[in-house]
């Protein structure tokens, strides 16, 4: 049996629709206020009959620090994919980011461990490698840095990445995936929220570049890595390293919108959080811009996947081709229509 966390969101709904339909059986954990009406959303993307094939689907309500839910959740279980998180640049979001990403992960390394789970993926990211010198590529080798200018998110993924390198030390046969920023369907209001600001009339875009990824490309490399049990390694996943102006480009050429044009230097980026901040202070809302989010999007990151693509002679889906299908899903959205193209 396959054991599955975060599977309500956008890569752990993907990554359950690939392990279902593909045959293997499956339990995922959610929280018992969790609405799985999105993982049926995901699987009508791309079959006609979503419903059967998400029956197929064990579904436990269990939460990842609830140590005695999830030691009934583990009965059973062979493999485990973890893509379970809290992703947040929020600041009051922080302290259950820290504690859900690092100790979560530390109970279900744990759980694995005393049940004796053969194979273990833990999804982490892109955000725990350091950023390499020059512009350049950065590898599975460049080694995060402790440092100020770090993200929380970032240092909570490097928490977890610590519990499953001790995992590994203990005996568990655990690997690593670290994809960067993760493109594919359903979540416009979140994960998919930038074809949604596209779609809207997005008109800035700063100088930053980033590495993207089809969140059907890793699925794929995930299964792929278990199957061939390259245990003891990480992989970076990322497809294509582009820049804000030229991603935000090609989503509006496929969705017939005009492509931002207005560019945001460093400095004016440094002033919006702020007067952000302050807005949200008075008014008692959510800032829309905060330090970490303008920080990141004026840097330079780019990722190579060299070591996943000559391990498993990989060939990610072109970047224009994703974000043209996805573009296509988003249309369909808004005109109420559905959809079942082929992966």
């Amino acid at each position: 049996m396959i054991f599955v966390t975060g599977g309500t969101g956008l890569l752990g709904s993907h990554l359950l629709f690939d392990l279902v339909n593909s045959g293997r059986p499956v339990r995922a954990i959610k929280r018992a206020t969790s609405d799985t009406a999105m993982v049926l959303k995901v699987f009508s993307y791309y079959v006609s009959n979503p419903g059967d094939l998400a029956s197929k689907i064990e579904w436990v309500d269990a939460d990842l620090l609830d140590h005695g839910a999830m030691e009934d959740a583990m009965e059973g279980i062979t493999e485990i994919y973890h893509c379970g998180a809290v992703v947040s640049f929020y600041p009051k979001d922080h302290k259950a980011m820290l504690k859900v990403n690092i100790e979560g992960t530390a109970n279900l390394v744990n759980q694995a461990i005393d049940h004796k789970v053969s194979k273990f993926c833990y999804v982490s990211s892109v955000a725990t490698l350091a950023k390499a010198e020059n512009n350049g590529l950065s590898t599975e080798e460049t080694y995060w840095i402790p440092s100020k200018r770090n993200t929380v998110y970032s240092i909570s993924k490097y928490g977890a990445e610590r519990e499953i390198w001790r995992g590994m030390e203990e005996g568990l046969n655990a690997m690593i995936i670290n994809p960067s920023v993760i493109l594919g369907p359903g979540f416009w209001q979140d994960n998919s929220g930038l074809f949604r600001l596209v779609w809207e009339g997005l008109r800035y875009y700063t100088r930053g570049v980033n590495g993207y990824v089809d969140v059907r490309d890793i699925t794929r490399a995930m299964i792929s890595l278990m199957d061939g049990n390259h245990f003891g390694e990480r992989y970076i996943c990322s497809a294509d390293n582009l820049s804000y102006r030229d991603f935000f480009g090609l989503i509006a050429k496929h969705m017939g919108k005009p492509a931002p044009s207005v560019n945001v230097p460093p400095a004016m980026t440094s002033i919006a959080w702020r007067i952000e901040a302050a807005r949200a202070f008075i008014t008692g809302s959510t800032p829309e811009v905060t330090r970490e989010m303008a920080t990141t999007t004026s840097q330079v990151y780019k990722y190579s996947s060299e070591k996943l693509c000559n391990e498993l002679q990989f060939q990610f889906r072109p970047m224009e081709d994703s974000i043209r299908e996805i573009c296509g899903f988003y249309l369909k959205d808004m005109n109420g229509g559905g959809t079942n193209m082929p992966q």
